[in-house]
């Protein structure tokens, strides 16, 4: 890189960092200000510009706020104070940012649930988090009667345009919207529960994620600096609400600087170019299985009309990196590496190919808490040496990263609702003994230059269709299905598609009814959790401490000429599974088959 690029660079880096600094100085456990603090400052700032557009709708701060006061003003009346929880399920619109910020406001701890489950892991989710009340929305009542009989304590059910459960918005009308007395909120500080977010993990249900005050600002926060995003922008957002990425991170760069934001309900990749042109989008908050599908579209006359500037996202891969930003006219976007929970994260500031983030030299003390360390990928854990001590990965090398936890904001990990996810995570006397370490799960590379390369999940978890999934989960459903004797769960890259599809080596006990196999897994598993994959081995193949073995099963694929076993694959025009040939296995390689 030459000499004047690489002090543009830099100076570049350091202009963000520093008005970055300046968005997140003042976030501590301690701190008195909280997040419907920020919210409310910044209706009283603009509160007529518009804080959301929805399906032909403007609503403004000033109603914004409004509807939120009148969800704290009956929640209040229901008899809900600082530390109650409520269950939030519902689907994207502008009513699900007023829920949570309403009840923000009388320091009600709110629970963002994944609309699209339902019974076991809907009741799971609602049990876990001790919720006095659940909120649901117009095409939640499948799900509602889901968990019927399910839910300890009995929470009532409110809805807000739904069948099943009590009219939220008929109580809302004689509901004053005045906003309710800070009193209610006044002995919290940053280090309280503001909200749960639920991640996959090795358990098989999903985890609920404690996120305080202090963090849930800071995520709010921190992208707004490295996209400029000001009151004049109009932020498009058609990832779920209930993700950390969009519910949070994409929110905050809107309703933390007086700016618009434009919801879907859900993302349509054939609309897509439509709605950010047609409503005026300036900034855009992608995962990269969006990009992927957006890249799979055939050519759109308004896909290079818009007037989008900038953006922030995961997940973008190097494959169609450079092509997306040259065929759609983006000048940039701000890649980002973290998860809702851990105390790693890193941002790639200046659009280098591939990078998640960059942790340079002169800014180690920044990163001196996160660490790559040499990892058994058929152990599945970190390497230790004859001290018994991890081993730091060499440059260039992948390895685990892992976060130092401490007290300072940057190092802290809140852990789960649940002791024993949170111990699962930690990692002890890691490089001396006594220090406490957050493991990511995740295996990435640093280069010599500090950038940061993601290279995979460890086991347990990949992504697919934008959601985590949990092999275990998968496997022990698909363990219980007729025939089927035990299941190993991966997963594996499909060509054209991002993220990895699931796969299952099963051994039988018995004739396995494939014909039924699918419907049998779909009644029992969300969609984008179910194998599209199926390999029948005589055996399961263990490691010497009898943990399924994976390296070999993922290096091999569903590739007929690596493998000797049967397998069959999800063909989605039979709607069923179908015998692997080399024909089949020809049109998946092409792209044809569609997912």
């Amino acid at each position: 890189m030459g000499f004047f690029k690489t002090i543009s660079r830099e100076a570049s880096t350091m202009s963000v960092l520093l008005k970055l600094k300046k968005w997140t100085e003042d976030l501590s456990p301690e701190g008195v200000e909280l997040v419907p603090d920020d919210f409310e400052r910044v209706v009283d700032k603009y509160p007529n510009n518009a804080a959301f557009r929805f399906e032909g709708s403007v609503t403004s701060y000033a109603e914004f706020d409004a509807r939120a006061n009148r969800i704290a003003n009956w929640a209040l009346g229901k008899g809900l104070k600082a530390g109650d929880v409520v269950a939030v399920y519902m689907e994207n619109c502008a009513d699900y940012v007023a829920v949570w910020f309403g009840l923000s406001k009388i320091g009600v701890v709110s629970a963002l649930i994944n609309h699209n489950l339902s019974g076991e892991a809907l009741a799971h989710c609602i049990n876990i988090a001790d919720a006095k009340l659940v909120i649901s929305s117009e095409n939640q009542d499948e799900g509602i009667n889901s968990v019927a009989g399910r839910l300890e304590g009995d929470p009532k059910v409110w809805t807000l345009g739904g069948q099943v459960g009590e009219d939220l918005n008929a109580a809302l009308v004689a509901v004053p919207k005045t906003r309710p007395l800070r009193t209610h909120r006044e002995h919290l500080r940053g280090r309280d529960l503001c909200l749960y977010v639920y991640t996959s993990g090795t358990t098989g249900l999903p985890k609920a994620a404690r996120l305080p005050h202090y963090r849930v600002q800071g995520m709010m926060r921190t992208f707004i600096a490295p996209t400029s995003t000001t009151s004049r922008d109009r932020v498009y957002l058609p990832l779920p609400l209930y993700h950390g990425t969009g519910g949070i991170c994409g929110v905050g760069i809107a309703l933390m600087t007086g700016a618009c934001l434009i919801i879907r309900r859900r993302f349509s990749a054939s609309q897509y170019w439509d709605d950010v042109t047609d409503q005026g989008a300036t900034v855009i908050v992608y995962i990269g299985e969006l990009c992927r599908y957006l890249m799979n579209q055939p050519p759109h006359p308004k896909e290079r009309a818009h007037r989008i500037r900038t953006g922030f996202g995961n997940g973008l891969r190097p494959d169609i990196w450079e092509a997306f930003h040259e065929r759609f006219n983006i000048p940039r976007l701000a890649e980002f590496y973290g998860s809702t929970e851990g105390n790693v994260s890193m941002m790639n500031f200046d659009g280098t190919v591939g990078a998640v983030g960059r942790m340079p030299n002169y800014l180690k003390n920044t990163f001196a808490h996160v660490a790559f360390v040499k990892f058994d990928v058929v152990e599945e854990a970190p390497v230790r040496g004859e001290d018994g001590f991890c081993i730091r990965a060499d440059d260039d090398e992948a390895g685990e990263v892992l976060g130092r936890i401490g007290e300072e904001v940057r190092t802290r990990f809140e852990g789960y609702n649940d002791d024993g996810a949170t111990q699962k995570k930690l990692l002890r006397d890691v490089f001396e003994p006594g220090d406490m370490w957050f493991r990511t799960g995740d295996l990435m590379k640093k280069d010599a230059e500090g950038y940061v390369y993601f290279v995979d999940r460890i086991g347990d978890t990949f992504r697919w269709k934008g959601e985590n999934v949990s092999t275990n989960e998968v496997a022990e459903i698909f363990a219980k299905a007729p025939g089927v004797a035990t299941a190993n769960v991966y997963g594996v890259e499909v060509p054209r598609t991002d993220g990895r599809a699931g796969m299952a080596a099963i051994t039988t006990k018995g004739d396995v009814d494939f014909a039924n196999l699918y419907s049998w897994l779909e009644a029992r598993l969300p969609k984008y959790a179910i194998p599209l994959f199926v390999r029948i081995q005589k055996q399961a193949e263990t490691t010497g401490t009898f943990k399924y073995r994976k390296v070999d099963l993922v290096n091999d694929g569903f590739d007929p000429n690596k493998v000797e076993d049967p397998i069959w694959y999800f063909d989605p025009e039979a709607g069923k599974y179908e015998p692997l040939t080399q024909d089949a296995y020809d049109t998946l390689q092409s792209g044809a088959v569609k997912f």
